[in-house]
């Protein structure tokens, strides 16, 4: 065999590793939960369960939430997207920053934030009791679809603010002028110019948020339990609680159908808003705020942003540092190290920081090894299979994280009992993101750098190792963030799949909000307060790495 015929048989066999571990842990599982739903006498019983009246209440409070969630954050994040699109301030990079940081945060730490903030024992009500003398906390909004509504809005704004906002950043500025001295209004000029430009992106990000809030898993558990459960939660209950493999196998394959739909919808959609109309960069198309309006509307955008995404997580600060104390302690932190209950934790809760970072490591490097490789299939110049692969990479993204451990509950055999399955399960999440940020940076790399080595005689080896390596080195660094950050917050399939003495740290903080006591409480503040400050350091560490915003996340 010459070295030409063993090169392209050692490409054609990496480049398959990537389609190998998608058959394998992504198909296979959800053709076994294809099967359970429709093979067998009790199968077709349990597709019974889409005419009783329990599956249309939780369908309908599924639709229902997330219609309301997304028009909640579209009221919220629009401001905000014109505010970073059109002003130029001082901060205004670092605020933007910080947007982000809700995104970025386990569903379960966004839970314990607005448990701290707006809970029974929470920050706001501890204050109203103190000033007015009640003995009653006057604010009850645990347990309530209004806790679930708030959190969504806060853990998704940022999607608003990065799609809408950067489209409108890139839009030329002399289309609203040239309305303008054709006599347009204000009025006009935003309904005729700016809005059906902004319109794709707009509706795009309202299908992903969408998407989010209707595959919502730990947020709905934690602040609204049972009684407001979504597909989501219904599948893990009746999974997990009831046994009820067919009915949740029924759940699990309308909630993909759907999501595949939306997702198929927004792909479309942001392929249109890709392509903005004569864009500019984003320098030459912000100005400083110069009126009193324009001042007026800066400063009530700082402050509504402080109000809905700095005061959870500042008050989920503060309160890990006094339940439990009439001032600032260390206790609940020191607490972390014992395990005070046996049947809540099985292992002391410090162990789950080792366990989520061994996981988070393991993660990192399959993410970056598949998606990495991937990534080069995609972009092999004029390749039909790699316009039919770009989609197929992009399906995890589509699934819910609980749909996916439920499908390896059913078809992993002894496999799901072991801890190796947890960082395979958080591969699949976070390849998808290590793929759509690396391939553009891949894209924008000139090939005559590699035409010029290969005419002074490099091997493509040696060509990609100089080359290469080198110049994408900062895009590696942004996609090991990524996965080593979703890696971290992994909850819905982790809380299906991991073994109850090898816990993460999101399953840690479920079962102690779960447990009765101020001691289990101030540790599960503890340890998401951990959890966001790491979450955030890896944000931060996407944002500094970043080569001028390349990649779609």
């Amino acid at each position: 065999m010459t070295r030409e015929r063993l090169r392209g048989v050692a490409l054609t066999a990496l480049y398959g590793l990537p389609l190998l571990f998608l058959a394998a842990f992504f198909f296979y599982p959800l053709l076994r939960i294809f099967l359970l739903s429709l093979g067998g006498a009790k199968a077709w019983a349990a597709l019974g369960t889409l005419a009783q009246p329990f599956f249309w209440k939780v369908l309908w409070f599924t639709t229902w939430q997330a219609v309301v969630s997304t028009g909640l954050t579209l009221l919220a994040g629009l401001p905000l997207a014109f505010v970073f699109a059109r002003f130029a301030f001082p901060g205004k990079t670092l605020l933007r920053a910080l947007t982000t940081i809700p995104f970025v945060l386990p569903t379960v730490v966004v839970a314990a934030a607005f448990t701290a903030l707006l809970g029974p024992s929470g920050v706001v009500n501890h204050w109203l009791q103190t000033l007015f003398g009640l003995t009653r906390p006057p604010i009850r909004l645990d347990q309530s679809v209004w806790m679930i509504l708030l959190a969504h809005v806060f853990y998704n704004v940022s999607v608003i603010v990065r799609t809408v906002g950067g489209f409108w950043a890139n839009l030329n500025p002399r289309l609203e002028e040239a309305a303008a001295v054709l006599g347009a209004d204000r009025w006009r000029l935003y309904r005729h110019i700016t809005l059906p430009l902004l319109l794709p992106s707009i509706l795009a990000a309202a299908l992903l948020v969408f998407l989010f809030c209707f595959t919502s898993f730990g947020v709905i558990l934690i602040l609204g339990g049972l009684r407001f459960a979504t597909l989501e939660v219904e599948i893990y209950r009746q999974a997990i609680s009831l046994f009820n493999l067919p009915v949740a196998a029924v759940l699990a394959l309308v909630q993909m159908l759907f999501t595949f739909a939306v997702m198929a919808v927004y792909t479309r959609l942001q392929a249109r808003a890709s392509r903005p109309l004569e864009a500019r960069p984003q320098s030459t198309t912000a100005r400083t705020p110069r009126t009193w309006a324009a001042r007026t509307v800066l400063a009530a955008s700082v402050i509504g942003m402080a109000l809905l995404l700095l005061a959870p997580l500042l008050a989920l600060v503060w309160r890990s540092f006094t339940v439990g104390s009439d001032g600032i302690t260390w206790a609940n932190y020191r607490a972390l190290t014992v395990n005070l209950r046996q049947s809540a934790f099985f292992v002391p809760p410090i162990v789950a920081v080792r366990n989520s970072l061994l996981y988070a490591i393991a993660t990192v490097g399959l993410s970056l090894c598949l998606g990495v490789i991937s990534a080069y299939l995609l972009a092999r110049p004029h390749s039909l299979l790699a316009a039919i692969l770009d989609p197929l990479f992009l399906l995890p993204l589509g699934t819910s994280a609980v749909t996916l451990g439920f499908g390896y509950i059913v078809a992993m055999g002894p496999l799901r009992t072991s801890p190796i399955l947890v960082p395979i399960a958080h591969t699949l999440i976070a390849a998808p993101f290590v793929v759509r940020t690396f391939l553009p940076a891949l894209r924008s790399l000139d090939p005559r750098l590699r035409q010029a080595a290969a005419v002074m005689g490099a091997s493509p080896t040696r060509a990609w190792w100089e080359i290469d390596v080198p110049l994408l080195a900062r895009a590696l660094l942004v996609c090991a963030a990524f996965a080593f950050t979703i890696s971290l917050g992994e909850f819905g399939a982790t809380l299906l799949i991991s073994r109850p003495d090898v816990p993460t740290m999101p399953v840690v903080i479920y079962r102690a909000l779960g447990q009765p006591g101020l001691s289990n409480y101030g540790q599960a503040l503890a340890m998401s307060t951990i959890l966001m400050v790491t979450c955030a350091a890896g944000l931060i560490a996407i944002e500094r790495f970043r080569l001028q915003d390349v990649g779609e996340f």
